[in-house]
């Protein structure tokens, strides 16, 4: 990226932190739902992991499609039972972002 305005890279500054704090709190959040529920989810080789980086579980997530009609969504494509455990260990919250507005 290229900023030559002192408020705009100021701005960018602001909006990589905001995005940072996000990104800890969701690898905290996620990492404690494991450690309660004695579960795991898989790491980038395989293998189960109570400690998953949030950043694999965003690329875990990459693939899904939502369908909208207009404005209204329709579905939600490509939900494999890896993301529907993620999703319940986060909270009903997202499982409903995800799987409650069905058409």
């Amino acid at each position: 990226m290229f900023l030559e305005k002192e408020s705009r890279i100021v701005a960018m500054v602001m909006i990589m932190g905001l995005a940072l704090m996000i990104y800890g709190i969701a690898e905290r959040k996620l990492r404690k739902a494991l450690e309660l529920t004695g579960e795991m989810i898989q790491d980038q080789k395989g293998k189960p992991t109570k400690n998953p980086a949030i950043r694999r579980v965003f690329q875990v997530f990459e693939g899904i499609t939502v369908l909208y009609r207009g404005s209204e969504m329709i579905q939600v494509l490509n939900l494999r039972p890896i993301h529907l455990k993620v999703l319940s260990l986060l909270g009903r919250e997202y499982e409903r972002m995800y799987c409650t507005c069905y058409g």
